[in-house]
């Protein structure tokens, strides 16, 4: 846990939403913790480029402060080297966060994707999982609307501390697929109080919680997973990134099913290298670059076959649902 006295505790000696309180803890540490502001100041200055993709489109983001993340060594050996920097311990003197329930400390993150961009951590050094935690999860969702959205990213596609739970929070809509997604979903099962969508034509191998419970959420998410385990053979955490929301008593969840972390292209040499690592954000639609030459010639094909190689097929999804 963070040795810094916390910028706000809550629900505790809180009379605000969560969202308030977010929302002024990133006015407060821009203020106070200059690696924020500089960041925060890089983003006027990132470049978007739209790439029609045939029936889907991506939108690209030229951002040379993501180097850290996109270009992160996450193999075992690196991990056990580095410092945790989500740890408490290891936080920069200026750093303060929201105590939630004296188990996830909400952080502002120094390189973002865009404006208000939180990390949330454990206040424990525990592996990212999600599963035990779906149920904060929901409850982050919950809480934090109307202003954001919650997201994660597993362990092994798109997580730069997979050795630390965390989770991240973005402004709601920010990431192209929450405003997309609907246009190309066709309901395929009703599970306990929770309807079950997968998308057509867009690219990338999804599934789609939607419902008002969250016990039935929760519920829902887990044989999700337990039905992606036995589908791809795994006893591991599955594959995936996910993104939630919450509007109108209904909670919306995302799951992207991926097969690997990193495209080939990414493990080229030289030129023919292709610095895009998809995580939750990029999976949903704003693929961010870090290398201005990447940015400028990736085109639909490349963009598509990056999709594809990096998620199940469709016949996996198929099955996935068939096991629910």
């Amino acid at each position: 846990m963070s040795q810094h006295t916390p910028f706000a505790r809550f629900p505790e000696h809180s009379t605000e939403s969560l969202h308030e309180l977010t929302h002024q803890l990133y006015e407060s540490q821009q203020t106070q913790w200059p690696m924020l502001r500089d960041g925060v100041a890089a983003l006027k200055n990132v470049q978007f480029r739209p790439v029609p993709c045939g029936s889907f489109s991506v939108r690209l983001q030229y951002n040379p402060k993501r180097i850290v993340s996109t270009g992160a060594k996450v193999d075992a050996a690196a991990i056990k080297e580095r410092k945790c920097f989500l740890c408490g311990a290891h936080l920069p003197p200026e750093q303060q966060g929201i105590l939630v329930r004296e188990k996830f400390l909400i952080l502002c993150n120094p390189m973002p994707i865009f404006p208000e961009h939180f990390t949330i951590a454990h206040v424990d050094h525990i592996p990212q999982s999600i599963e035990e935690s779906i149920l904060t999860f929901l409850a982050m969702a919950k809480e934090l609307s109307p202003r954001y959205s919650v997201f994660y990213n597993g362990p092994k596609c798109g997580a730069s501390a997979p050795d630390h739970l965390h989770f991240q929070a973005s402004p709601v809509g920010a990431i192209p697929a929450e405003k997309e997604l609907p246009a190309y979903l066709r309901t395929v099962k009703e599970s306990g109080n929770v309807r079950v969508a997968t998308a057509e034509g867009y690219g990338r191998s999804v599934v789609v919680l939607t419902g008002s419970s969250e016990q039935a959420m929760e519920l829902a998410f887990l044989r999700l997973t337990s039905a992606m385990r036995r589908v791809t053979g795994t006893n591991d955490e599955p594959m995936m990134n996910v993104i939630c929301t919450f509007a109108d008593g209904t909670w919306t969840i995302i799951v992207f099913i991926r097969s690997k972390h990193r495209p080939d292209v990414y493990f080229k040499e030289g030129e023919e290298k292709v610095l895009i690592s998809p995580a939750s954000v990029d999976i949903g639609g704003l693929v961010v670059t870090p290398m201005e030459k990447d940015f400028l010639r990736a085109d639909s094909a490349l963009l598509t076959s990056i999709y594809q190689e990096t998620s199940v097929p469709q016949d996996t999804v198929r099955r996935i649902i068939e096991a629910l």
